[in-house]
Parts: C-alpha cells; structure tokens; sequence
C-alpha cells in the first residue's frame, strides 16, 4: 500500500514524520510545504497543486491539516468509490485520525484504527456499520478480494443489517466465521434479500441480490514473438468471453521465463493492472493436470504447453478455461483456491 503524507505546519512536520514512523510496513512518502520541510520530504508550495499531481499515485492520502482544507483540496478530483483513493485527515496536535473517504473498498477506515493505535489517537469512524460492529458489504469484499458487482445493492443490504433483518447467503466455495445472527445459510432463499458468492453473474437466488465476484483467477499466456499488446487483449478477450469468465476476475497472468523480454505481454498485464510471472520449462513440466500438448510448443520452449500449465501452476487451482489460440496467442485461465473469512480484515 502507498501512503502520501501531507503536511502544513511545523507541528504538522512532525507529525507526518511521526506517521512514517508508525506505518513501516507500507510506502509512505512525505510532502511538506516548503516552509515547514525537511530533507526527508518533498516540498510543495500550492497544496492543491500538490494533491492534483499525487492523486492517481497513491492508495491513500493522510492529511495533517483541518478537515475543511482536506475536502477543498480533493473535491475538485473525485470520480468514484471505485478509484478514489482512501482519505484520512489528522489533527498536528495528534488528538484524531478521521478517515473522510473511500472508508471501506479503500481501506481508510481500517488504515485509521491502526494509526491511531499507534499514535495513541482517537480514530472518529463514522460509518454506520462500523460503529456498530455490524457486517459490511464493502469491507468483506474488500478483505477477501471480491467484486461488489451493483454497489446500489451493498446499500440495501448494508442497510437491511443496520435494520437487523436476516441476510441469505449462498456461496460456490467453502466460508469461514460466518456471523450467524446477520446470514442465513440454511434455507437462505426465503430470506428477502441476500449475498451470492460464485462465478455465475447472472444467478439471482433472492428478491434483491447481491453477487460478489472472486478476484481469483490467473490468466496464462503464451505468445509468439513480438506480438503486440493489442493483439493480445483482443485475443484474452475473446478467451474469456467465450468462456464467461469476466476480465475483472482476473488477479494475476504467468507464462514462461523465455517471454522475458516481450513488450507487447508486459504492457498488456500492466493495463490490467496485474502481475505477470514466469516460470521456467521444468517448472511448467511439473504442474498437476491434465492439459493439452503440442509437440510444436515443446520442440519451441521446452514443455508441450505453456497457458494451462502456467496457468494452473501459479493458481494452485483448476483450469476454469482450458486453451484458446487464435493470431499466435494462446490464453488459458485457473482459479485460486478461495475461503471467504468474515473475520478477515482489510490490512
């Protein structure tokens, strides 16, 4: 996770060296106006410059400033729950840690426990369910790597638990701490209103339903060289479509060590936003499963297949699209093994 830290006064220097301190186990970098900055900081002289230009590097934004300063340095740059990053302003007195954004998908409100815990702050949470200690949509997705699929429906049923009604929960994969006073399980399609944890978008056990998605599934690649990152893209996307997986579940691609040096792979997982891993021949040899074989790939790259095997080897999981090739692409996909745990927090 990366952290700006962006301060005002001398008091709030200090501060924010005080909270790089605190948060050794994430990135945090310092931004101090240049009249009250040190050599372990980055000066800036406007703040809503400064913030414009930090905006999209950044998972969360700690400001230590009033509250009023904060809002009017960010309200010209928020576009969704979705992208924006977590918001947290604290006092440089260090009386409070307030998280004033992005409190649940983007970890604020959590991120505030922790830092107030250990600056001996107050942490001001003012999420209705937080404050009651009662399920969140948001936050479970969040901590176990879902997809809220209809954010409208996380409202409703967020607010159906502050109402105290009985949720329905039905789920493809096997669920740990689940709180039975909040779900049903057993019969849950009597339940009005419910949570569905699976692969099938368009499965509506309940009235009102929301699908969470598992971000599980590690796409395999292989590609002949120089091929473009547009080709690609556009051979995966058939992949999946003709195999309903959908793209957002997509948490990571492999392929093997010899496509070290191709661009057109890279550029194509950084635009998806995820990691791409290699593997060498014997490694890919090894990987459990059936797969397909080509006496083509192998004489090539050492082993009879390389998307599957990747695939499933860097999943630890079963091949939930076996492959496809089309243009000098070939695309295959595995899903990691998952178990939600509604105990499990977001950092």
């Amino acid at each position: 996770m990366k952290i700006a830290v962006i301060s005002l006064t001398e008091k709030g220097r200090q501060r924010s060296a005080d909270i790089k301190k605190a948060l050794t186990e994430f990135s945090v970098c310092r931004y101090c106006l240049y009249s009250h900055s040190d050599g372990d900081a980055a000066d800036f002289d406007k703040l809503g410059g400064a913030v414009e230009k930090i905006w999209g590097g950044f998972d969360a934004l700690i400001f230590v400033c009033a509250c009023g300063i904060a809002v009017r340095s960010i309200a010209p740059l928020l576009r969704s729950k979705l992208t924006d990053p977590a918001v947290i302003v604290t006092d440089d007195c260090g009386n409070f840690v307030i998280p004033i954004l992005s409190g649940h998908i983007g970890k604020a409100n959590e991120l505030s426990r922790i830092l107030a815990e250990r600056l001996g702050s107050q942490a001001v949470v003012t999420t209705a369910t937080d404050i009651g200690g009662l399920f969140s949509p948001d936050s479970f997705a969040a901590a176990n790597g879902l997809i809220v699929t209809d954010f409208e429906a996380a409202k409703r049923i967020a607010a159906a638990v502050l109402d105290g009604e009985k949720i329905g929960l039905i789920s493809e994969y096997e669920m740990a701490n689940v709180p039975h006073d909040t779900f049903c399980t057993e019969s849950a399609e009597k339940c009005r209103c419910g949570i569905y944890i699976g692969q099938d978008i368009n499965r509506r056990p309940f009235a009102d339903t929301l699908i969470l998605l598992p971000r599980n599934v590690t796409l395999g690649i292989g590609c002949r060289k120089g091929t473009s990152a547009e080709e690609i893209s556009r051979t995966v996307t058939k992949a999946l479509e003709n195999a309903a997986v959908p793209q957002e579940r997509i948490c990571a691609a492999a392929t093997i060590d010899i496509k070290r040096g191709e661009a057109g792979l890279r550029k194509f997982c950084d635009s998806l936003g995820v990691p791409l891993k290699f593997y060498t021949a014997e490694e890919l040899a090894a990987a459990k499963g059936d797969f397909s074989s080509s006496e083509f790939v192998k004489n090539v790259t050492g082993v009879d297949n390389v998307c599957e095997r990747s695939a499933v080897l860097h999943s630890g999981g079963a091949l939930v699209m076996s492959k496809f090739a089309e243009n000098g692409v070939t695309a295959a996909a595995a899903e990691k093994p998952i178990v939600p745990d509604f105990e499990r927090k977001i950092l």
